[in-house]
């Protein structure tokens, strides 16, 4: 495909829609996109909204958090269509096995559903040269409380409860404390059956920072990749937890959106203390991202989300995926591949295009830092 066949995608004013707009985030499976290695295309410039593939060539290889498989789907998609000689190869796994893959310098950037630790960040300056690893937020969405309870197609939940349920302390679906909390619904005398993550998962650690933040004296487990309760039962990547939950009848478990649409899984609603529930839907995790704030420093852009947040429909139960690169020392045959891709990703148009997937936006002006940083890598 030559140059001239430029995939030029429509320029929208998203920034000045900032988090108002319906992006959302989904997720995971195993997913390569394959495509033999070519030679330089050269430089290639489409107006400052489209893909700029710049000096971009041969293959890029990345893996990671499968919270973003989606996400990654569209953009590699979009990229490779516009961009001829070029092969991006994202490999859903788990945020833990991405980060392990870039600390040992095999893949030119990882995807994480949560920040780097400190040991994280010491052991990337290993693999970085003269850099170290930094957080670049790119795409964020509501975690869903997924469940299977027949004759029940609506159900409201409150941090404590949910921290009850996934530390195995209740243990029936009539429970007083469900009962509760929605009046009116016959629940059944059934046992629950909670599925967790069998490997280590970003999004396993973004359900313990919500469940530790809202219900402090419920869970009293330290927010890690890996399950920290004991009891319930385990399933691999979010889709098999998914896959769990629609079989099974008095099951409940977590994993993104998208998985809940397309599985036709009904979601749990959340009580925040707020006027209503708070419904697992794209807008409502973008209302919550919206008050995220920047707590990383230097070129660090890691969010300090608010999990106790009770502004009016905000669903507090978010994670936001970052794409977790070096600040300097990347290797120089991927280094122009890796700042094209992800300046597309961080584009108007790359968010822009996600809204269909059921991913939320980034806040405009973190964004705005995200093409700065991207723009800066060496």
């Amino acid at each position: 495909m030559k140059l001239q066949r430029k995939n030029r995608l429509r320029a929208t004013a998203l920034g000045a829609l900032a988090v108002s707009g319906a992006l959302v985030l989904t997720a995971c499976g195993s997913d390569d996109n394959s495509a033999g290695d070519a030679p330089s295309t050269g430089d290639k410039t489409t107006a400052a909204s489209s893909i700029d593939c710049g000096k971009a060539k041969g293959q890029l290889r990345a893996s990671g958090s499968s919270a973003q498989k989606n996400a990654m789907d569209l953009w590699v998609k979009n990229y490779m269509a516009a961009c001829s000689g070029v092969e991006i190869n994202y490999n859903s796994s788990s945020s833990g096995e991405g980060i392990v893959a870039f600390n040992q310098g095999t893949v030119g950037f990882a995807g994480s559903d949560s920040a780097l630790k400190p040991e994280e960040v010491a052991e990337s300056k290993k693999s970085c040269k003269t850099g170290q690893g930094i957080n670049l937020p790119m795409v964020g969405g509501p975690v869903a409380v997924g469940y299977n309870l027949e004759g029940v197609d609506k159900l409201t939940l409150d941090a404590p409860t949910l921290a009850k349920i996934f530390d195995t302390k209740i243990k029936k679906w009539n429970d007083p404390a469900i009962a509760k909390l929605n009046d009116g619904v016959k629940l059944p005398d059934k046992a629950i059956q909670a599925f967790h993550r069998s490997e280590d998962s970003g999004t396993t650690q973004n359900l313990g920072k919500y469940l530790g933040a809202a219900a402090p004296n419920d869970w009293k487990y330290e927010a890690e990749k890996k399950w920290p309760a004991p009891g319930g039962q385990a399933a691999s990547g979010s889709s098999g937890i998914a896959a769990q939950v629609k079989q099974v009848d008095g099951a409940i478990g977590y994993f993104e959106l998208s998985y809940a649409k397309s599985q036709s899984i009904s979601t749990v609603s959340i009580d925040t203390g707020g006027s209503a529930p708070a419904e697992a839907t794209s807008e409502n995790a973008s209302k919550a991202i919206a008050a995220a704030k920047i707590k990383g420093t230097g070129k660090d852009l890691a969010l300090d989300l608010d999990y106790t947040t009770k502004a009016e429909g905000a669903y507090p139960l978010v994670l936001v995926t970052y794409e977790v690169v070096c600040d300097t020392g990347n290797k120089p045959e991927t280094l122009d591949t890796v700042k094209s891709f992800l300046s597309y990703a961080a584009s108007d148009d790359g968010q822009k295009i996600l809204t269909e997937a059921g991913y939320a936006p980034i806040p405009a002006e973190i964004n705005a830092k995200v093409r700065e940083t991207v723009n800066g890598l060496s």
